[in-house]
């Protein structure tokens, strides 16, 4: 959506994730998929597209800090998690646009470092099973 003539930007997004406003967030994206495929019969071109299952998943890269405070909330590991997340984006004073991402549980914790890092961003990959 156009605000004044501009796009929205990274730094209009707030992510709330279990209550918890996300200040450490570098990156977030997630997806609602629909599993389809070819139904062939007679000959060799399609006869129609067949769709089965929604699927939802996503990742968001978070600081180490804000990383180290999901992993309380989850007594330890962000792994035992299952938190809400709303994504909010836009101007004060216009409408604001919100995807609520029901029953995030995320699927991995990797902890890395290079030569030379001024700070760690960790990747968190998810799924969730419904988008409001």
């Amino acid at each position: 959506m156009l605000i004044n003539g501009k796009e929205f930007d990274f730094s209009k997004i707030t992510i709330i994730a279990a209550g918890r406003d996300i200040i450490g967030l570098r990156g977030i994206k997630y997806k609602r998929s629909k599993d389809k495929e070819h139904l062939h019969g007679k000959g060799n071109e399609p006869l129609s597209i067949q769709s089965g299952n929604v699927t939802y998943d996503g990742s968001m890269s978070v600081t180490q800090s804000e990383y180290l405070g999901l992993k309380q909330l989850g007594g330890g590991s962000i792994l035992d998690l299952n938190i809400d997340i709303a994504v909010v984006y836009g101007d004060r004073g216009l409408a604001l646009e919100t995807d609520i991402l029901y029953g995030v549980e995320f699927t991995e914790e990797e902890t890395g470092w290079g030569q030379g890092d001024k700070s760690t961003t960790i990747e968190l990959p998810f799924l969730y099973i419904r988008q409001g």
